[in-house]
């Protein structure tokens, strides 16, 4: 199992969860009512799962692809830690991973 904290864009609220090793972190944070869109499935067609990634635990992360970086460059907010949650499977060297998410204006259904 590996551990994840998703932290609110306001920083009042925070939420620990324990999932399955070899999870993508964009199916966890749904599952545990994240606000998290994610579009297009994972094919990398959009930014609606964008996280911001603890500055302390990106290196931990394998380095993102050409694509997801031309994607992210399309993301409101965007970090130099941020990553596509839909690319970052989780393994056992991400355990007590940290991710912010960015906020409302990220999802476009408004949940």
């Amino acid at each position: 199992m590996t551990r994840v904290t998703f932290i609110s864009a306001d920083g009042e609220r925070r939420q620990e969860v324990d999932a399955p090793t070899g999870s993508v972190l964009l199916d966890i944070a749904q599952a545990a009512g994240q606000p998290l869109e994610g579009t297009c499935e994972g094919q990398m067609a959009c930014s609606t799962c964008h996280v911001v990634v603890d500055a302390d635990d990106f290196a931990r992360l394998p380095r993102a692809s050409e694509d997801e970086e031309d994607m992210l460059d399309l993301a409101a907010a965007a970090t130099r830690t941020s990553r596509l949650s839909c690319q970052i499977i989780l393994d056992g060297k991400m355990d007590r991973l940290t991710v912010r998410i960015p906020g409302e204006f990220n999802n476009m259904q408004g949940m």
